[in-house]
């Protein structure tokens, strides 16, 4: 359990300081909470969380434990970067009805965003796939599920500039005391 909810935490604050759920929020305020929408979220969060966790499975039984921190923090510092530098574009002006192609945007921008990362330095640490990829699933997908029934009042009720920056901050200095500690 210890390790679904490390994961769980972790991908909903990563996720709520990324741009995916403002990338979400502001395609909701446009198209509306959709079902649509709704079913190519919940996808696109279990498949890149799939894969997340089989990069994990692949990466355990060949990496050295002396590797393994490294590795760890280095994932935490590549998610604390992307947090810091990344934002999401604006609303689009005519966004696309299409399922496909929302889930293919969706997917694609999730594939190695910081909540994905996160997943793979907890489950190197943890050794636990399913609780792993479990908690990051869901703990994602009820981040992007408030940006989309919030829709465009998820931005103003919530100061994401500051609040991504003081997550960044967070993975950045525990990327760099785990990262010390290899030393």
């Amino acid at each position: 359990m210890y390790a679904f909810f490390l994961s769980f935490a972790a991908c909903l604050m990563a996720t709520m300081a990324g741009r995916e759920q403002l990338r979400v929020a502001r395609l909701a305020s446009v198209l509306g909470a959709r079902a649509g929408l709704l079913v190519a979220v919940g996808i696109s969060v279990a498949v890149t969380s799939a894969i997340s966790a089989w990069a994990g499975t692949l990466l355990l039984p060949v990496l050295p434990d002396s590797a393994r921190s490294t590795v760890i923090a280095t994932a935490l510092l590549l998610a604390s970067l992307q947090l810091a530098v990344l934002r999401a574009k604006p609303a689009p002006k005519e966004p696309t009805w299409s399922f496909g192609a929302i889930l293919m945007v969706l997917t694609a921008a999730q594939i190695c965003d910081a909540p994905r990362l996160l997943m793979l330095a907890i489950l190197l640490q943890t050794g636990d796939v399913i609780p792993v990829a479990a908690g990051g699933a869901l703990g994602s997908g009820l981040a992007l599920l408030a940006g989309c029934c919030t829709g465009d009042q998820w931005e103003l009720r919530v100061p994401h500039r500051i609040f991504s920056r003081a997550v960044a901050a967070l993975l950045l200095i525990t990327g760099l005391l785990i990262g010390s500690s290899v030393l």
